[in-house]
């Protein structure tokens, strides 16, 4: 079973109605496919000399530790508003439906110019991405690329990456 076919969608309901929801449990539930998911992602990165994986929380937490580990590079948490022990900086931003923020732990980030790579599980307007970026940049990060499991097709000339590039091993049938 490849990837692709391990992505499920469904209505999201209570406060969010209307709004799809792509679902990664299935690719999760079936060892192959997610080490493949992984693998895919390992195979891009190794060698690009990545210094950090920055998972966004919570569905980045399942990738970035595997990713982190397999090309040498440490994993940074980046967290929903006060879930992070210590000192942290935080980054509010829109979404299609509200507003949200992201935090790091501050000396997430050691030097200035270390190389990271971000990570989630879906991409569809890019404004999670963006703060993401926006906070390790603020940090001293240099932000090399942002990597996701799902594009939303439907939205892929809207992405806001602030010029980051973004690459998605799938993208959504709509």
């Amino acid at each position: 079973m490849c990837v692709c076919a391990c992505i499920m969608r469904a209505p999201l309901g209570g406060l969010r109605s209307g709004i799809m929801f792509n679902d990664i449990t299935t690719l999760l539930l079936r060892p192959r496919v997610f080490k493949d998911a992984v693998d895919l992602f390992v195979e891009r990165y190794r060698g690009m000399g990545i210094d950090a994986v920055a998972g966004i929380e919570a569905r980045g937490f399942v990738f970035g530790p595997a990713i982190a580990l397999a090309i040498g590079a440490k994993f940074i948490p980046l967290r929903k508003p006060r879930k992070l022990p210590g000192e942290v900086i935080s980054e509010k931003y829109v979404l299609e439906y509200g507003t949200d923020c992201l935090e790091m732990r501050v000396g997430a980030i050691e030097r200035s110019g270390e190389r990271v790579l971000v990570i989630d599980d879906l991409v569809a307007t890019g404004g999670t991405l963006c703060a993401a970026i926006r906070l390790l940049e603020r940090a001293g990060a240099d932000v090399v690329e942002c990597a996701c499991v799902i594009g939303l097709p439907k939205f892929k000339d809207l992405y806001k990456l602030n010029g980051k590039p973004v690459y998605v091993l799938v993208e959504s049938r709509e």
